[in-house]
């Protein structure tokens, strides 16, 4: 078995499981939540789907199962998407994403630096541990993480790190913009938007929406990984990204442009998130260059694809959970 993917239920994690499957690779996914409705599971109608194979353990609580599916498979690749989410949630308890996130992964790579079979070992990490930053951002930025969920992903970061120069454990760090696309989470900012419009409810557009980001496509994300795969150099970081860096208000702005409805009527003021950073705008110039890889969906282009997928499920959709729920 070639792949591993861990966190293979999340956005990303699923999306990339169809691309792989898409390639005619053999997948073993990892996740300590089920599978969710196929609505929401994008390899759910994959041709090739009989060649994925799920497991739902917890690397928290499941860690000795999680080692025993990687002696008994042995992959040549693990692509790490797990851990524990959202930014803001993350003040609640700090010490539940330290351990999700720093913890128990260590504990793993502590096990995985002896495997001989293993390849390489893909980190999808974030933006969110350089902190505030007005200047674009590169790959050998300093981490000034502004929240919990932030100092987790910057500390694992680290901790690879000091494994590659002990170990020469074959790890790749990836970071990406902002994932979007069919199938994502319905809490997150585009799918909510979208569907908000979709049910006649009013958006609440937190701190006015004034903060930058990027958004990435969810098959651009998973060709960045595929060729970090094939073409990076252990140790290396990447990131990967798409132009424009837009406000949150000027994306709510554009899906309703798409959409035909009127923003002044939709949104709602709400206050601003704890520890929410101003803006990160990242530069791709080296995963371009190193790695053949560039972003083939233009945002507008995504978010017309992700307002077909909401309209033609919307009455399945609306029947789902449109909050976050958190699992401890």
């Amino acid at each position: 078995m070639s792949y591993l993917v861990l966190g293979s239920t999340s956005f990303a994690g699923s999306s990339f499981v169809d691309y792989l499957l898409s390639q005619g690779e053999r997948v073993i996914g990892i996740s300590r939540s089920i599978e969710p409705h196929p609505v929401m599971q994008p390899y759910f109608n994959n041709p090739n789907k009989q060649a994925f194979q799920f497991y739902p353990f917890d690397l928290n609580n499941c860690l000795d199962d999680i080692i025993n599916i990687i002696k008994k498979y042995k992959p040549r690749y693990i692509v790490d998407f797990a851990g524990q989410g959202m930014v803001a949630e993350s003040w609640s308890d700090p010490a539940q994403w330290y351990l999700t996130n720093i913890v128990s992964k260590v504990k793993l790579h502590h096990y995985l630096k002896d495997c001989d079979f293993l390849e390489r070992y893909v980190r999808v990490s974030t933006p969110e541990i350089y902190g505030n930053a007005q200047e674009k951002l590169k790959e050998d930025q300093l981490s000034n993480p502004s929240t919990p969920y932030a100092v987790s992903h910057a500390a694992i970061d680290m901790s690879l790190q000091a494994f590659f120069r002990q170990y020469q454990f074959p790890v790749i760090l990836t970071r990406f913009a902002n994932f979007y696309g069919p199938y994502q989470q319905l809490y997150r900012i585009i799918p909510r938007t979208i569907i908000y419009a979709l049910i006649n409810k009013k958006l609440p557009l937190h701190g006015g929406g004034t903060s930058e980001r990027m958004f990435i496509y969810a098959d651009d994300v998973s060709s960045g990984i595929y060729q970090a795969i094939r073409q990076g150099k252990l140790g290396e970081i990447y990131h990967f990204s798409n132009h424009p860096c837009v406000s949150i208000r000027g994306l709510v702005e554009k899906i309703c442009a798409l959409m035909k409805i009127d923003i002044a009527s939709f949104v709602e003021i709400a206050e601003e998130r704890a520890g929410k950073d101003n803006k990160y705008e990242m530069d791709s110039t080296k995963s371009q260059k190193e790695l053949d890889w560039k972003p083939r969906h233009a945002l507008e282009d995504g978010l017309d694809k992700t307002i077909k997928w909401a309209k033609q499920h919307i009455n399945i959709i609306r029947t789902l959970p449109l909050n976050y729920i958190h699992k401890p």
